[in-house]
């Protein structure tokens, strides 16, 4: 067995150190609590956020009034509004200001067109803007120096592997140190964990380039670990078996498309949408946030391709675009079309629809961000009940950070590296470094693609039904038994990525097991077995979790403000 590390004690360990991460270490650390992250790569540069964001959803009630409810409806109706418990939007809203002011206080620039706070893209002509426009460039930067600047340490290279429970409530993790060839384990005891890993990413082939699963639009190292974990120790899931998909510049795989300033078009000129015939920066073409699929639908009845057409919008809001891409993270989008001459002004951009991933789905939590187990916490793009991308993973990371923080104090530890389950999973995992020989990770991973694209598609335009759920439930049971059987891996760096294509497969058996039970067609979930939209489901969310080997369903209500 691969040798264990001394084990590390904190009152608080956060799972990941993204945005949402960074951002719970930094309000635990201020509660008191000794504070831990551990990240797989660095927190510097780790993470979809990792380059850079330029929208924050936010309240501002100098610009938007005093009725909450009003930007509530709006963030409801916007590209991440679909599958939220209103609860936790308004709470989410109500904290939004905050963070924005302590971000621009750290040194990110929340400001960068003067003295207050502007408002632009992803909204509809006439209606409040709820987009707070920034320069995140900076940003993991930044908060990698605040969570330090607070006495939060951090832990790079140290995915975790596994969640510790003891006497039903959360008492560490199993963590992979990876800082060198030769892998180890650390077990790290805590009275509280946060979650914070982002999206599963790499659950089905990439739109743009199949069978190469890196080339995707958000961070490909984010592979469902917190849903994973936490399915294996009983948590419950919510909303898993209804898939997002992205868009952006065809074959490219670089999302933010609403920073880019420009209308939706047919190859004949026509506008695809009705929201707006000339783009600025406050006001983009809105289309494609309501018209999810328009990119595929035009090509699959062939009056397309759909292209962005910038070629009206004047220099000065061109040149501002490119800014934005630069804050968004799009610095290799912008080399491209230095390097190739592609003129915006001039070239019209296809757009293409990528492929789906898990992002707003997942974990179910409360109104301070726990989870379902006794303290565990969630924040960010896998929590299944909210989602706000940057500003949700933010928001919900100061909120969960906070409440751990505080709570920590009266909590007790337990000998997390005393319980069986860290003997059993270290056994599991150091099986892949003993074999002589075997099937490397890659292939279990496109493996899985090749199973969730046959089996349980996302639409538009490809369908799912009993019979292709319960067989895709069977041949995945058989590829993570082969997988478990035969992967084999020389490194630290191909274990962690065996783990992460195993966490993936725990993240496909949630969503058929999920998709099985929701008997109607919603949104990108299409089945051929029940056509229709049951309006019975309009406001019921669906849980599932695992119990000594049972899978639990259960319909609830959306929870209210």
């Amino acid at each position: 067995m691969l040798k264990f590390n001394a084990p590390i004690t904190t009152d608080v360990l956060v799972v990941g150190g993204g945005i949402g991460g960074l951002c719970a270490a930094i309000a635990s650390a201020r509660e008191g609590a000794k504070t831990l992250v551990a990240e797989k790569s660095d927190t510097r540069r780790s993470g979809s956020g990792a380059t850079g964001n330029d929208h924050f959803a936010c309240y501002y009630p100098k610009q938007h009034g005093e009725d909450i409810g009003v930007i509530l409806k709006e963030l409801r109706q916007s590209l991440v509004g679909a599958y939220h418990d209103e609860k936790l939007s308004l709470r989410f809203l109500e904290e939004s200001l905050h963070v924005a002011d302590l971000w621009h206080e750290w040194g990110i620039n929340m400001k960068p067109f003067g003295d207050d706070y502007e408002f632009m893209g992803h909204a509809y002509p006439g209606r409040p803007r709820i987009w707070l426009k920034y320069d995140g460039h900076n940003q993991k930067q930044v908060l990698t120096r605040q969570a330090r600047k607070e006495g939060g340490e951090i832990l790079n290279h140290h995915p975790v592997a596994d969640l510790i429970v003891a006497n039903g409530e959360i008492a560490g993790a199993l963590a992979l140190d990876i800082s060198r060839d030769e892998p180890s384990f650390t077990v790290i005891r805590a009275k509280k964990v946060i979650l914070a890993t982002g999206t599963a990413n790499r659950l089905y082939p990439a739109a743009g380039s199949p069978g190469w699963p890196f080339n995707t639009a958000f961070c490909p190292a984010c592979a469902g670990a917190a849903q994973a974990q936490g399915w294996r120790i009983g948590a419950k899931m919510v909303n898993m078996e209804m898939p997002n998909r992205h868009a952006g510049p065809k074959f490219f795989a670089r999302a933010g498309k609403s920073t880019w300033i420009g209308v939706y078009r047919y190859p004949d000129g026509r506008l695809l949408g009705p929201f707006v015939d000339k783009a600025t920066r406050y006001v983009g073409d809105i289309t494609c946030d309501v018209w999810n699929s328009a990119y595929t639908d035009v090509l699959l009845n062939g009056s397309g391709p759909a292209y962005i057409d910038c070629t009206q919008t004047g220099a000065e809001d061109l040149a501002f675009m490119r800014e934005g891409m630069i804050s968004e993270g799009l610095t290799t989008l912008v080399d491209y079309m230095d390097r190739t001459g592609l003129d915006v002004s001039k070239h019209a951009v296809e757009f293409m629809q990528y492929e789906p991933h898990i992002i707003g789905r997942g974990l179910e939590i409360d109104i301070d961000g726990q989870t379902s187990i006794p303290g565990l916490y969630a924040a960010g793009d896998m929590v299944g009940n909210f989602r706000a991308d940057i500003a949700g993973a933010a928001v919900y990371g100061w909120i969960a950070g906070g409440h751990a923080g505080r709570s920590a104090a009266s909590a007790t530890l337990a000998d997390a590296e005393k319980s069986p389950w860290v003997e059993e999973r270290a056994a599991f995992y150091s099986r892949f470094m003993e074999r002589k020989r075997g099937a490397g990770w890659k292939e279990a991973n496109l493996g899985l693609q090749q199973i969730m694209d046959s089996y349980a598609a996302a639409g538009p335009h490809r369908l799912r039904s009993a019979t292709l759920l319960t067989a895709g439930l069977k041949y995945l049971g058989d590829l993570r038994k082969n997988s478990e059987e035969q992967i084999k891996v020389n490194d630290a760096h191909s274990l962690m990525r065996a783990i992460e294509s195993l966490d993936l497969m725990d993240n496909g058996e949630i969503i058929m097991h999920a998709a099985l039970e929701r008997k109607e067609t919603r949104d990108m979930h299409r089945r051929s077995d029940y056509t229709f939209t049951n309006p019975l489901l309009a406001d019921r969310f669906l849980t599932v979790r695992r119990q000594g080997g049972e899978v639990i369903k259960e319909w609830r209500p959306r929870w209210n403000a």
